[in-house]
């Protein structure tokens, strides 16, 4: 053999080395551009899994939440029926008390509401606290009227209260009806 052969043998296997060189080396990048792509999804994915796993933790604290409320003022509806009869006591009450022949009445009548009251307390309402001279809160207070102040320390203030307030829970369910000094 000639070196010219030899030579073009030893060239011809440096090509081949070198074809396969850059055909490793294409499969190479091949592989690491499917090994990106597989990472870019799988954190795609991840991403979708978190935010869905995040909204649905939201949905149970919300639902949760909702529930509770519920339960808390469940009885309201029988509550606010209730408001007008418990009103009508305190009337007669009232009227009981001007009335001295009606003694025995007004202990009967006195034993029925409070028995009424304590029950409805027992089921979470409460009476607000207002008292005439209080200012007035538009957020706390329901006002029908306005009339001129007997003197100038009452302007703005509650001068009559027609109707009590109820809160049921942490839920005002009636706002004081209250007369304000103008």
């Amino acid at each position: 053999m000639s070196k010219k052969d030899k030579n073009d043998i030893e060239n011809e296997q440096v090509e081949a080395t070198q074809a396969e060189t850059v055909e490793v080396e294409d499969q190479v990048t091949e592989e690491q551009s499917v090994e990106e792509k597989i990472q870019a999804e799988l954190k795609q994915e991840k991403d979708k899994f978190l935010r869905l796993f995040a909204e649905f933790e939201n949905y149970k604290r919300r639902t949760a939440k909702e529930r509770i409320e519920l339960f808390s003022t469940a009885s309201e509806g029988v509550m606010k029926t209730l408001l007008p009869v418990l009103d009508d006591f305190e009337r007669a009450l009232s009227h009981i008390e001007e009335d001295k022949e009606a003694e025995e009445m007004r202990k009967g009548v006195l034993l029925i509401y409070n028995k009424l009251v304590n029950t409805l307390e027992q089921k979470g309402l409460k009476a607000m606290e207002v008292s005439k001279g209080d200012v007035f809160n538009a957020d706390v207070h329901e006002a029908i009227t306005q009339i001129p102040a007997p003197t100038d320390d009452l302007k703005g203030k509650i001068i009559d209260i027609v109707e009590k307030g109820y809160i049921l829970g942490e839920k005002v369910i009636r706002f004081p009806k209250v007369v304000i000094g103008q």
